[in-house]
């Protein structure tokens, strides 16, 4: 497919996709949060160790890149048949774009969710955390095409001079 076929993601598509994402992540995370700890948790305890951190912040990290990964969407950007690709050359996200990207979420929500919102203003629709992982948001079709920086062909990329 090329450049020309593909359109950016807007906000409200994004919103809906990050509401899919949502739905699925609770409805596994719930009964398995409810077999670990039980139906109540211990009363006054807000971090229950490492197995807390590791179930409810290292497991949903580790699903989202690998979906970036190895599918360039979660689910919810599947279900829009959207796509997240590198902003320059339009091929998938490597593992560190990925890991980049996901640390960008938390970059984004300090200040209000400013960095999410950023996506209604931005002419490539890039939220804060797509800028600091050079990616981008695509999905076929669309009135304004994608233009990508990088004219070459991801698969084949011309030999590159040592950067200093």
């Amino acid at each position: 497919m090329h450049s020309n076929d593909l359109e950016y993601v807007g906000f409200w598509p994004r919103v809906g996709a990050s509401l899919i994402d949502m739905l699925l992540q609770l409805a596994i995370m719930l009964p398995l949060t409810y077999a670990v700890y039980g139906r109540f948790s211990q009363p006054g305890r807000m971090f229950m160790g490492f197995g807390d951190f590791f179930l409810n912040m290292l497991v949903p990290a580790a699903v989202v890149i690998a979906f970036w990964v190895y599918k360039s969407a979660t689910p919810g950007k599947m279900a829009l048949s959207a796509r997240i690709v590198d902003a320059d050359t339009g091929a998938p996200l490597t593992t560190s774009q990925s890991v980049i990207r996901y640390l960008g979420y938390f970059v984004s929500l300090i200040p209000l969710g400013v960095g999410f919102f950023w996506v209604g203003f931005d002419r490539r629709k890039q939220g804060w955390h797509d800028k600091m992982a050079n990616s981008v948001v695509v999905r076929p079709g669309g009135v304004e095409p994608v233009r990508f920086q990088s004219k070459s062909d991801w698969r084949n990329p011309p030999p590159q001079e040592p950067r200093f």
